[in-house]
């Protein structure tokens, strides 16, 4: 048995042995403990969800998708969208398999109505009921007519027969639920109060409206304003609901624009309003019979015209952990459009931010916007939006992705999702320089991928105006997973505390002889 004197004295004269060891301990530790955030891939590229995407005979108009999934069922998933021509329609697209294979379902127009369907969204309670709501059109004006509800309880295969909800002028109609229970149901609304002309709010002063359901949508109660009466030119109302049951309705007040909300371009492209918007947070603690406000931003930069009937939608999304309520627009404060991102912990009442989400050099000249924001169960929040980094010329979109793990306080490396790039040009109103791409994208997060949804025109041309509802997944590593380098500091430092024995095993057994020089 060596003595421990002995032993320390033969460890001494084996420094490299001993700095093996220890340096091989040191990666195994930092390999084990280093905290690095998922590193994200797409596996099998963009997927077309539309029938007719690839069809060049195929020249309808598919934007503006919501995509939700089945709480009960994960791998079924609905996409609604618009279709602007050549008719007016409401696309619906279900799958069973997680996205890979799409199949459209046909909306039923009510007796009486023009067979014109518009501006559909939909939502899963969590029971696993599927709720969609649209309106129809009538006249020459497009003018909505009516706003009708209908459920599914098989994933989106099927419907119930229309239920007429709201009446004439009820415009940017969305639908959301409680995620903890399957009875509550919010339907928010910009109700016009007197008749609007083309492209135009005749007048100010029209409010946003939610009611609600407590019954699965079997009944609706009287609706409540949401937006004070100050708040004169109020659009594009967003809606979440948090853990508690609180309820939030983003949208954008336009302040003295009449530029867009008195439609004073005539439906024209050119130089956006020359005034500041503000983004403002609505809530409900009690379920939507009363609301209270916050100005997540007042100092908004619009980057674009646009037609106050469809205007840009902003996005909210909550943390369902702890409630932390997260906001997302686009801003025009350093030349061309970025997407900002802004959040405000649970019962705090300042908020954080704004974070410049695209990881572009400022002021390159390129636009970055419309972004959809969700919430992973485990906290990750992911962006998603239309991105013309790759255009110096700023007309050609990509869609992008990026992830923060604070919080939002930062973002990860973009990842493209489309894989080719599409001509922003494409749409409905190009011939008066005012194309319309739509009014949001769509996005399901959960821990281990995100599923993105957007309008995209490479099949299409500014004579067709040919526009088709994309896809993408990205796959981020399941939780204790370890990266690439975690895994080489692991296999090197075990490499090395085996070297360093070996070299202190062979010494010790030579009872203290020199190691040879």
């Amino acid at each position: 048995m060596i003595r421990a004197q002995e032993l320390l004295r033969q460890w001494r004269r084996w420094p490299v042995a001993v700095g093996l060891v220890l340096a091989g301990a040191v990666a195994i530790a930092i390999s084990a403990f280093t905290d690095t955030d998922p590193t994200p891939t797409i596996p099998a590229g963009d997927v077309p969800v539309n029938e007719g995407a690839d069809s060049q005979g195929d020249i309808r108009a598919n934007n503006s998708p919501t995509i939700v999934r089945n709480p009960r069922r994960p791998d079924n998933l609905v996409v609604v969208n618009r279709v602007d021509g050549p008719r007016y329609a409401c696309g619906v697209h279900v799958s069973f398999d997680g996205g890979t294979k799409w199949s459209g379902v046909p909306v039923e127009i009510p007796k009486g109505e023009e067979p014109k369907c518009f501006a559909p969204d939909a939502t899963f309670t969590r029971d696993g009921k599927l709720h969609m709501s649209y309106v129809t059109l009538e006249g020459r004006g497009n003018v909505p007519s009516a706003g009708w509800y209908v459920s599914s309880g098989d994933g989106g295969r099927t419907f119930s027969k229309p239920r007429k909800l709201l009446g004439r002028l009820a415009f940017q109609v969305r639908l959301t639920a409680d995620p903890k229970n399957r009875s509550r149901l919010y339907l928010s609304y910009v109700r016009a109060d007197t008749d609007v002309g083309l492209f135009k709010f005749s007048a100010p002063g029209n409010p946003i409206l939610v009611s609600r359901s407590s019954d699965g949508g079997a009944s609706w109660e009287r609706p409540v304003r949401v937006n004070p009466a100050a708040r004169a030119r109020a659009l594009a109302p967003a809606m979440a609901v948090g853990p508690k049951g609180e309820v939030y309705v983003l949208y954008l007040d336009l302040g003295d624009d009449r530029l867009d909300y008195e439609g004073e371009h005539r439906g024209r492209g050119g130089r956006p309003y020359s005034g500041r918007f503000k983004l403002v947070l609505a809530r409900s603690l009690d379920r939507g019979a009363t609301w209270e406000e916050s100005e997540v931003e007042d100092n908004l930069v619009p980057t674009e015209r646009f037609v106050a009937f469809l205007p840009p939608f902003p996005s909210v999304a909550v943390d369902a952990r702890d409630g932390r309520v997260y906001a997302g627009f686009q801003d025009g404060r350093m030349g061309k459009s970025d997407v900002l991102v802004w959040s405000r912990p649970s019962g705090g009442s300042a908020w954080e931010g704004p974070t410049r989400v695209n990881d572009t050099p400022e002021r390159d000249g390129t636009s970055q916007y419309l972004p959809r924001l969700d919430v992973a169960p485990g906290g990750r929040l992911d962006v998603v939006y239309y991105d013309r980094r790759a255009d110096a010329r700023d007309l050609v979109n990509e869609v992008s992705l990026q992830s923060s793990f604070d919080h939002g306080e930062s973002f990860g490396a973009r990842i493209r999702l489309s894989g080719r790039a599409f001509d922003s040009r494409v749409g409905y109103g190009n011939e008066r320089e005012l194309p319309d791409l739509g009014s949001r994208l769509g996005l399901v997060s959960d821990d281990s991928s995100a599923l993105a949804v957007w309008s995209d025109t490479r099949s299409g041309s500014i004579d067709s105006n040919k526009q088709d509802i994309g896809s993408a997944r990205v796959v981020f590593e399941e939780p204790g997973v370890r990266t690439a380098a975690q895994k080489a500091l692991l296999v090197g430092g075990l490499a090395a505390v085996l070297a360093g024995l070996a070299s202190l095993a062979l010494g010790l057994s030579r009872r203290g002889k020199p190691v040879p020089r």
